[in-house]
């Protein structure tokens, strides 16, 4: 049986630690996700959903247990070896689009691929196929504020998955979007999700949209369930 693509084990986090103030935010969180699973994260705001996935995409290091993807330990590694492997392994969603204002959506797909060594024209193959399988092929010259906020989201969706990872991480994808866009952008998550045969930890408040994924983890108290 192969290895989850992600698996966290015992993990412990707190803020001003050893304080009377300390807060426990994360106490023995545990979970495994594979290969090709969709997992919705609900939790109330406040609970530690975006610190979880901070520490799943090797942004954060936990105060104890251990974060796996495919069966390596992460939190054995190096700063540089985390690096690497997070630019390889892991795609990145946020609520907003954290786009760079001053390039075009094509080159905001490029740029992290440059960052990984692929040659400029295979990253801008790699740009087109990506915008054009999300229907804004025709948007590709555009920067983004000339896009609209579905648009920015299809185009921070190419550019989590511009080098080919194996998990995707994404927090409140769909959190800064009216109803009717948010379906359609979720719809198209799911499309790009289910088309590349990735893993993908997804944190929403929407419970319908999370009743559509293949299961749902609650964060409460700082365990998983």
């Amino acid at each position: 049986m192969s290895d989850p693509v992600l698996a966290l084990e015992g993990i412990e986090k707190c803020y001003m630690r050893g304080t009377p103030g300390e807060v426990r935010v994360l106490n023995g969180a545990t979970l495994r996700l594979a290969a090709g699973e969709v997992v919705a994260l609900v939790a109330p705001s406040g609970a530690g959903k975006s610190t979880l996935l901070h520490i799943a995409g090797l942004l954060d290091t936990p105060d104890a247990g251990t974060v796996r993807i495919a069966g390596c330990d992460m939190t054995r590694l190096s700063d540089r070896k985390r690096t690497a492997a997070r630019r390889a392994d892991i795609g990145f969603v946020y609520q907003f689009h954290h786009l760079l204002p001053e390039f075009t959506a094509a080159e905001n797909i490029v740029l992290p691929q440059l960052a990984a060594g692929t040659p400029r024209a295979q990253a801008q193959a790699r740009a087109a196929e990506l915008l054009a399988s999300v229907g804004i092929a025709a948007r590709a010259d555009h920067r983004p504020a000339a896009l609209s906020g579905g648009e920015q989201q299809r185009v921070a969706f190419c550019r989590a998955l511009a080098n080919r990872p194996r998990l995707l991480l994404a927090d409140e994808p769909t959190g800064n979007l009216d109803p009717a866009t948010a379906d359609q952008v979720f719809a198209t998550l799911m499309d790009l999700v289910r088309g590349t045969g990735l893993s993908a930890l997804i944190a929403t408040h929407n419970l319908e949209l999370a009743a559509r994924m293949d299961r749902v983890l609650h964060l409460a108290e700082g365990h998983l369930a």
